[in-house]
This record gives C-alpha cells, structure tokens and sequence, in this order.
C-alpha cells in the first residue's frame, strides 16, 4: 500500500541477495527497480524506482537468493544422523525476536501484521511442514524429484512467528477434544517419544479454550523436535518448534524432572497461540507480557493436567526466587525495557522478562481473583485478535472485570526495576496484636542508602498460627510505613507475612518473631511454600549482609524433618552457593560435613530404591539428596553409586533414569581418568538427547586439572551440540574452585569460535554467567570487566555488569562471614562441655 508517493520502499532484509524487484500498481504496467541499497548495520535495503510509485495498492515481486546459515537463526539447517548411522540436514526456522528477515525481505516487526501463503518446493520423500495445513501437492514440473507443497492462508499475524521444516521426520496424532487436528513430530524411528508431549498438547488446547473462553483460531497444531536448536522451544503459530530434550519422552530412558519440563514447555508454547500469536505485543518493549504471562500460565497448565506435581511451590524456586536474585542487584532492568536495535532485543530474553514477569502475574492474579482475572483476559483477547496490544491495554481490560486499580499496582512493579523489602515488628496490645511494617528497596548489596524512595504498592496477606493456610487479613500497602491491628490474636501465636509466597517481596521479621517461626518449620504447621519462602528469604538477607549467616544456617538445621521435595530443592540451591563462595576458603571441607549432615537423615529414610505408593515428587527428592550426598562425599552413598554405577555400565542392572545424574555426578566427582572415559563412552552410545545431555551436565564434576582440560575440549567437538556446548562448560566452572579457573581460561582462549557460533543471542550471556558467576574476589570482577571492553558481546552487555556485581557481592560476604561460618563449623563439631 503506497501512501504517499515515493520512488523507494525500504524494507528489512538481511544475508540476502535480491537479484530483481518489481512493483505493478493495482492494473497498470510494472515498474522495475533499478537500484538495491543495502544497509546491513540496519538490516534494511532501499529499492529503488525510476519513476514514482503513486498512491494506491500494487504488487511488489522479489527474486532473491538467500543462505541456509548455520546459525541457529532466520531459515537454516539443522544436522542429525539416520538410524543406520549417516549425516543428514533438515531446514527449519527460528524468527523471533527479527531474523525472519534472513529469510525473505519482508516488514521484521510484530506491529506490521499480514497473510501469509507459503508454497515449498522439497525433495519429495521429506516432510514438509508450515503454519497452516497443506492444501495442495504436486510434482514440480522442472524436477521429477521435487514436489510443490502449497499451504492454507494464515490468519492475519506478525512475521516472527511465521515457519517451516524440511526434513525426514515421524509423528503422532490425536484430536483434541475441540476437533483440533495434533501432531507430534519426531526423528525417524521414534514416534513412540511424542506420546507423552501429544497428551499433554490434546488435554491443554481444551483447557486455554475454557479458561480464555477462546476457541484455538488454526485446524490444526504441530509440535517438532529439533536437533540444532538455540531456545527451549518457539511458538511458530501452528508449528512449535522444540529442542528434543524439551518435547521427547521415553518412558524407559526419561527421568521424572525431563517429564515435567516438557510438560511445562509444551503448557507455555501453547499459551502463546492465544496470548503472543493471536494478541501480538506492540513492540519489544512489551516482551515481558508474552514471557512472562506464558510462563505464569504454563504452571496453571501443569497443575490442571498434573495434580501430583505440586508444580506451584516448584514455581516458588524456580522462578520466584531466581527472579528476586536477578532483580536485587544494581545492575537489573525495569521488567518493561524500551529497546531500539536487534541485540538489544535478544539480552531481555532473561529472568527478569520471564521469571519476574511469571512471579509478578502471580500476584495481580492472586490480588484480583480468578474469576475476575479469567473475565478480563477474555476482554483483552476478543478486543485485540488478529492485532497488537501494550501493557496499559491489558490492565485496562484487568481493571474494568474487577474494578481494581490495575494499572497503578502494576506500573510499581513493571516500569521500576527491583522489589521491596518489608521489615515487620509486632507488639501485643491486650487481645490484640499490632503490626508494624516498613517498606525500603530490597538491595543485594545491603540496606538501601539511595537518595530516592523508590516504592510500591504491594497486596500484602498475613496469617497466623490458628490457621496458617488462610488469609486472616488482607492489605494494599501503598505507602512507606502502615500499621495493621490483628484482633484477637493471642501472644503465644506467631504471624507470618506473604502467605503462599505470592508477593513479590522480601520479609524480614523483628528477632521475637523470627523466633516464634522456627518450631513452625520444625513441626510442618507452616505449609511447604511458606517454609520454602521464609527459609530462601533470610538466606538473601544473610548475603546482603542484613543479617549473619550464622543464623541462617541455625534455621537450616530446623529442616530435620522436612519431607517436601521443592523445600529441600531450594535449600540445596543455597547451600549450593555457600558451597560455592567457601570454595574460596581453607575450610571448605567443613561445609561438605554440614551438608551431609543436613542431607543424610533424609537420605536415610528415602534409601535407594522407590517404595510402592511413590510418586513424581519423591522421585524427584530421591535424585536431588542421592546426588548431594554423594557429591559431598558421603562414605555410603558414594560406594553405592558406585557398585549402581558398575552394574550399570557392565549391563547387568540398568540405573532407573531418576537415578542416573545422582549417580553420575557421584562417581565423577570422585572419579579417575577411567571414570571420565567411561562416561564419554556412554555418552556416545547413547541414542537419546537427554541422556546425552545428562551426561554432558555433570562431566564437569571431575577434579584432576588435565582432566577438566579434556572435559573442555570435548565440550566444542563434533560430539556436542552446539547448543549444549554451553552446559558443558557451565558445569566445568560449576564442578571445583580448579574448574572455574579453568573455565574462564577457555572461554578467553576460545572466545573468537564461541562467540562466533552464538552471533549474539541470549546463548552468549548464559555462557558468560555460567562461566564466572562463582568467582569472589575484587581482582576476578576487574579481570572480568576488562576482558568484555576489549571483547565486546553487545546482546550480553548487561549480563557482564551483572556478573561483575555478584562478584564483588561474592567478595564482599567472604570478607565479612567467612570466619563467624567457620567457628560455627568447629563450634558444632566440639563435644559439649562438661559441667
């Protein structure tokens, strides 16, 4: 559509040749253009005419030659193996955030939304799949080999989610209960591997339809594994584009975390059909909308389809926290950034975007009500299918279903970056207990000294110990201080603030209070997420420097009878950093005995083997105490894992898939030369992706220093995915004080190939965090600093600061702890003395 007159027409367009161009008005002669100006700093081209081009339609025709890149990115090609051994390639798509135009020259931006009719010309005995079903096949005239695959017309929607693959896959089917046509597409050989993702999809797509109370817009929906694959997954609408470890399943060989990952991947891509694909964000800026209310969903999914994975206290550590981690240093964003070129577009494909996003949607969901929350979404997708909405359009249709002040609770938590912390006092006023509550910026770095005020308007729940699983009062703080009554609570009753962990804020209670929680952990009368939330808050406040880490690791202790998996998991993560920074100090040994400690009685009473009547979350338990255990050096776990490990190798006793990291990881870290070969050897026989990436996960774990050389080295060879390259040297760093050192070296001596082979993408920024994120001395975060300006990573800008940050955090705790964790060691270690 020509709107003023012009003789040029700029367009996006990268690696792309156009060899000619033509624009016919609407019934008039064509115009050929004469010139093609290529900007590629911009990745645009200007065309341009020799006469002018009047206002009106017309047809604008390209001819073009692009690449099929290896880049994981735009159109490009993906390498497998036959299951007779040989090497093939299939083609495959990956748009968002702006490489659809690596693929044809086209308008790359989610406001600028069209039909698509897309035909392929494939060799005729590969798949060929796109957004829409196939309405017509034929031979290729020039080419007795080739057929012609024509498409349906797409509905109207933006170019990063447009897609197709060519390649020799397998599926399965079924029909959702809605009449949607499912698929599951598979390497060659294993369809059986789709089953579990094909439930999942065909009990999903009928669940968003009632709860959206929005039909699925397309007649059908394909799910594919493939094997290069940067992300998790990608939404294409229509065709969702998934790595094999995200989608693929085998009952025999898929341990109990990989089902509930594809579970919740599988849960999130298809809520993107409806929020993302069917209301489309305006512009970048509001990324976090699509992420973040996708992987809130993704969970609701979860839970509906998985009761038995208590998947909400799981979000709590996955997501809720690593966000508080992220969003308490200096150096985080705003969850809404305004974002210019491409590569600033690929660095807020982070936790802030996605976990903060997810975490703070929990809580408008939980402050405003289900039903109200399902009545305004089902406003905001009927008012804006097919088209492009803000944020402010979504809390608007929010405000109107529940007469709430949407927006302005909202703007708090999305337009500034970080979270408060609120400090709470009570005193007890006859019946009557009296709370006080201060609300200040919550920093990594300690207490907030800024000159401005940042604030919040924060819904705040508080119960007590008569019925910890409900509410007693509800409250909107929307100013510094506030001072709340609880009637008739007695003294001898504790108070928690932020029942569930919902909230997204930190508590930190005055000494007396505190106290009074401690038996509630011990006894269990405080439900899981809140043992969870209390224990991971004081955790933070100990590294921020707030309060001593001593007495954090007292309340560790009061953890004895913990039976819940998602508790233990994000204590373990905490102990796992403290394990880290200690890797430092001449006492490391100490913390290894505290572990064991922690862990061993649990891992008694799980033992080994699954008892009848077990579950997903025991399982779960299971794998997570075994492989702390053993990676700490208990004597018993540690021979077990290894006769398993024998057993399993010599082929008399296969390890149940739960068991494998657990015991991998195990012999590993106490392992030899012989050990590291034989895990390499089991790594390549294996036929599936995720033992493969098991395997890669923990070879890192291994301590002699040639060897983690040769850990290293395999970590860019032909055996590694490239993008599971990034895993390998994660785990290197991660493994031992040697392999951090010994990590940081090879991303420096290998930086030009890696870089390279990542071209940007948010890949580049997890590698750099793995890599150096444990380091704690003033000295590494200069060395660090100075290595990015000389080498500069544009999309993993922001990741560095962040990086530089913690390590300075890092040092900062070990100079003011680290001996106070040391007496406490010995202190505990001391018999009691006698009277």
């Amino acid at each position: 559509q020509v709107k003023q007159a012009t003789n040029q027409i700029v367009m996006n367009c990268a690696d792309i040749d156009i060899i000619t161009a033509s624009y016919a008005p609407e019934g008039d002669e064509e115009v050929h253009a004469t010139g093609f100006n290529y900007q590629n700093e911009d990745e645009k081209v200007t065309l341009s005419f020799p006469s002018t081009l009047q206002k009106g339609t017309g047809t604008l025709k390209i001819d073009f030659v692009g690449e099929l890149n290896d880049k994981m990115k735009g159109f490009y090609r993906s390498k497998y193996t036959t299951p007779t051994g040989d090497t093939r390639y299939a083609a495959v798509t990956q748009f968002e955030a702006t490489d659809a135009r690596r693929a044809f020259p086209c308008w790359d931006e989610p406001a600028i939304k069209a039909t698509f009719d897309i035909s392929l010309v494939v060799p005729k005995d590969r798949v060929a799949l796109s957004n829409m079903n196939v309405i017509d096949r034929k031979p290729y005239p020039d080419d007795e080999n080739l057929v012609e695959v024509k498409f349906a017309r797409t509905p109207t929607m933006s170019t990063y989610l447009v897609a197709f693959v060519v390649g020799e896959y397998d599926f399965v089917e079924a029909r959702s209960l809605d009449g949607v046509l499912v698929r599951v597409y598979t390497p060659v050989g294993k369809a059986e591997q789709g089953k579990f993702a094909l439930e999942v999809a065909a009990k999903t797509l009928p669940f968003y339809k009632d709860y959206f109370n929005v039909p699925y817009p397309l007649p059908k929906i394909d799910l594919i594994a493939i094997a290069d694959f940067a992300a998790g997954a990608m939404e294409n609408w229509g065709l969702v584009t998934y790595r094999e470890t995200a989608l693929l399943i085998d009952p025999k060989n898929s341990c109990s975390s990989s089902r509930q990952w594809v579970a919740l991947v599988v849960g999130h891509e298809l809520a993107h059909q409806w929020f993302g694909n069917l209301v489309t964000m305006e512009w970048w800026t509001h990324l976090w909308l699509n992420e973040g209310f996708a992987s809130w969903i993704e969970y609701l999914c979860v839970d509906h389809c998985f009761p038995e994975y208590d998947i909400w206290t799981q979000f709590v550590s996955a997501d809720y926290t690593r966000a508080q981690e992220l969003d308490a240093l200096d150096n985080s964003h705003p969850i809404e950034v305004s974002v210019g070129h491409p590569s600033e577009v690929d660095e807020i494909f982070d936790a802030i975007s996605y976990s903060k996003g997810a975490s703070v949607i929990r809580m408008l969901h939980d402050y405003i009500g289900d039903e109200d929350f399902r009545k305004g979404m089902n406003l905001y997708l009927t008012k804006f299918q097919q088209k492009n909405a803000a944020t402010e359009d979504l809390w608007e249709s929010l405000e109107k279903a529940s007469g709430k002040p949407i927006a302005a609770v909202m703007n708090t938590w999305t337009k500034q970056m970080g979270f408060p912390l609120i400090y709470v006092e009570a005193e007890q006023q006859e019946d009557d207990k009296v709370l006080k509550l201060v609300q200040k910026k919550f920093c990594a770095s300690g207490p907030y000294t800024g000159e401005d005020f940042p604030m919040w308007m924060v819904p705040i729940s508080i119960c007590t110990s008569d019925d910890p699983t409900c509410a007693k009062m509800q409250v909107l703080m929307d100013k510094p201080e506030l001072t709340v009554v609880l009637k008739d609570v007695r003294p001898d009753q504790w108070v928690k603030l932020n029942l569930g962990t919902v909230g997204f804020y930190r508590t930190q209670y005055s000494p007396d209070m505190l106290e009074s929680l401690i038996p509630a952990i011990k006894d269990l009368s405080l439900p899981p997420v809140d043992r969870l939330g209390l224990q991971n808050d004081l955790f933070s406040l100990a590294r921020a420097g707030i309060i001593s880490t001593v007495e954090v690791l007292k309340v560790m202790e009061a953890f004895v009878n913990e039976p819940n998996y998602t508790v233990w998991s994000d204590l373990s993560c905490n102990l796992g950093i403290l394990s880290t920074l200690l890797s430092h100090t001449d006492f490391y040994e100490e913390i290894q005995v505290f572990v064991k400690d922690v862990f061993s009685p649990i891992g008694e009473r799980l033992g080994w083997d699954p008892k009848p009547g077990e579950g997903h979350l025991d399982a779960l338990l299971r794998g997570l105490v075994l492989g702390k255990l053993g990676k700490a050096g208990h004597k018993a776990t540690l021979e077990e894992a290894r006769r398993r490990f024998k057993d399993h190798v010599e082929g008399k006793h296969i390890l149940s898939a739960d068991l494998r990291s657990p015991v991998y990881v195990t012999i590993l870290k106490h392992g030899d030369s012989s050990t590291l070969d034989t895990m390499l050897k089991l790594h390549k026989q294996a036929d599936m992706q995720e033992e493969k990436n098991r395997i890669e996960r923990v070879l890192g774990a291994i301590s002699q220093p040639e060897l983690i050389q040769k850990v290293l080295t395999f970590a860019l060879s032909e055996e590694v995915r490239p993008q599971d390259t990034v895993s390998v040297i994660g785990g290197v760093a991660g493994g031992s004080k040697q392999g951090r050192k010994a990590a940081w070296k090879f991303l420096r001596d290998n930086w030009e190939e890696l870089y390279n082979r990542y071209q940007g993408g948010f890949l580049i920024s997890r590698l750099i965090k793995l890599t150096v994120d444990g380091f704690a001395n003033d000295k590494m975060a200069a060395e660090v600093k100075a290595f990015f300006e000389s080498h500069p990573a544009p999309s993993a800008e922001r990741t560095v600061q962040q990086c530089c940050e913690n390590i300075l955090l890092n040092a900062a705790w070990l100079k003011r702890d680290a001996e106070n964790i040391h007496q406490y060691f010995l202190q505990r270690k001391a018999p009691p003395a006698m009277v």
